[in-house]
Protein backbone atom coordinates (compact mmCIF):
# COMPACT_ATOMS: atom_id res chain seq x y z
CA UNK A 1 0.00 0.00 0.00
CA UNK A 2 1.27 3.50 -0.87
CA UNK A 3 -0.13 7.08 -0.64
CA UNK A 4 1.06 9.45 -2.80
CA UNK A 5 0.40 13.13 -3.19
CA UNK A 6 0.78 16.31 -5.63
CA UNK A 7 -0.75 19.60 -5.05
CA UNK A 8 -0.99 21.34 -8.25
CA UNK A 9 -0.54 25.35 -7.44
CA UNK A 10 -2.07 26.23 -10.59
CA UNK A 11 -5.08 25.00 -10.22
CA UNK A 12 -5.24 24.76 -6.17
CA UNK A 13 -5.77 21.35 -6.62
CA UNK A 14 -4.59 18.16 -4.02
CA UNK A 15 -4.51 14.78 -5.62
CA UNK A 16 -3.89 11.62 -3.22
CA UNK A 17 -3.43 8.27 -4.74
CA UNK A 18 -3.69 5.40 -3.14
CA UNK A 19 -2.26 2.28 -4.35
CA UNK A 20 -2.48 -1.31 -3.65
CA UNK A 21 -5.02 -2.26 -0.55
CA UNK A 22 -6.55 1.07 0.98
CA UNK A 23 -7.24 -0.36 4.23
CA UNK A 24 -6.41 0.46 8.31
CA UNK A 25 -2.39 0.35 7.75
CA UNK A 26 -2.90 3.12 5.24
CA UNK A 27 -4.59 5.39 8.17
CA UNK A 28 -1.38 7.08 9.02
CA UNK A 29 -0.25 7.88 5.70
CA UNK A 30 -3.79 9.00 4.73
CA UNK A 31 -4.04 11.31 7.65
CA UNK A 32 -0.89 12.87 6.69
CA UNK A 33 -2.13 13.25 2.71
CA UNK A 34 -5.30 15.21 4.31
CA UNK A 35 -3.06 17.30 6.17
CA UNK A 36 -1.67 18.86 3.27
CA UNK A 37 -5.23 20.74 2.53
CA UNK A 38 -5.12 24.52 3.12
CA UNK A 39 -7.18 27.03 2.78
CA UNK A 40 -6.68 27.70 -0.51
CA UNK A 41 -7.03 24.16 -1.92
CA UNK A 42 -10.09 23.90 -4.05
CA UNK A 43 -10.52 20.78 -4.94
CA UNK A 44 -9.29 17.09 -3.22
CA UNK A 45 -8.78 14.10 -5.94
CA UNK A 46 -8.76 10.84 -4.75
CA UNK A 47 -7.42 8.52 -7.48
CA UNK A 48 -8.42 5.35 -6.90
CA UNK A 49 -6.75 4.13 -10.46
CA UNK A 50 -4.15 1.62 -8.19
CA UNK A 51 -6.29 0.96 -5.39
CA UNK A 52 -7.14 -2.70 -5.45
CA UNK A 53 -9.73 -3.16 -2.29
CA UNK A 54 -11.45 -0.86 0.44
CA UNK A 55 -12.53 -2.05 4.02
CA UNK A 56 -15.26 -0.05 6.45
CA UNK A 57 -12.28 1.73 8.30
CA UNK A 58 -11.29 3.24 4.64
CA UNK A 59 -14.25 4.28 4.69
CA UNK A 60 -14.20 5.92 8.23
CA UNK A 61 -11.09 7.58 6.46
CA UNK A 62 -12.96 9.37 3.62
CA UNK A 63 -15.14 10.42 6.03
CA UNK A 64 -12.86 12.26 7.86
CA UNK A 65 -11.83 13.65 5.00
CA UNK A 66 -15.27 15.02 3.97
CA UNK A 67 -15.34 17.12 7.60
CA UNK A 68 -11.96 18.24 7.04
CA UNK A 69 -12.73 19.61 3.27
CA UNK A 70 -15.69 21.57 5.03
CA UNK A 71 -15.80 24.87 3.32
CA UNK A 72 -18.40 25.34 0.29
CA UNK A 73 -15.33 26.60 -1.73
CA UNK A 74 -13.47 23.35 -1.33
CA UNK A 75 -14.65 20.08 -3.28
CA UNK A 76 -13.66 16.00 -3.01
CA UNK A 77 -13.65 14.13 -6.51
CA UNK A 78 -12.97 10.01 -6.14
CA UNK A 79 -11.84 9.07 -9.57
CA UNK A 80 -10.53 5.85 -11.50
CA UNK A 81 -12.48 3.73 -9.38
CA UNK A 82 -12.53 0.11 -10.09
CA UNK A 83 -15.84 -1.81 -10.38
CA UNK A 84 -15.01 -3.77 -6.96
CA UNK A 85 -14.41 -0.83 -5.14
CA UNK A 86 -17.26 1.64 -6.79
CA UNK A 87 -19.32 -1.40 -5.72
CA UNK A 88 -18.20 -1.16 -2.14
CA UNK A 89 -19.07 2.76 -2.37
CA UNK A 90 -22.30 2.33 -3.50
CA UNK A 91 -23.09 -0.44 -1.17
CA UNK A 92 -22.65 2.32 1.75
CA UNK A 93 -24.23 4.81 0.14
CA UNK A 94 -20.96 6.98 -0.50
CA UNK A 95 -22.03 7.97 -4.26
CA UNK A 96 -24.64 10.20 -2.12
CA UNK A 97 -22.21 11.83 -0.31
CA UNK A 98 -19.18 11.99 -2.84
CA UNK A 99 -18.89 12.85 -6.42
CA UNK A 100 -17.67 9.59 -7.97
CA UNK A 101 -15.91 10.52 -11.36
Amino acid sequence: MAVTTNFDASKSILTIKIAGRFDFGAHQDFRNAIDQIKLTTKQVVIDFYATEYMDSSALGMLLVLRDKVSTSSQSIKLMNIRPEVRKILEIANFDKLFNLG
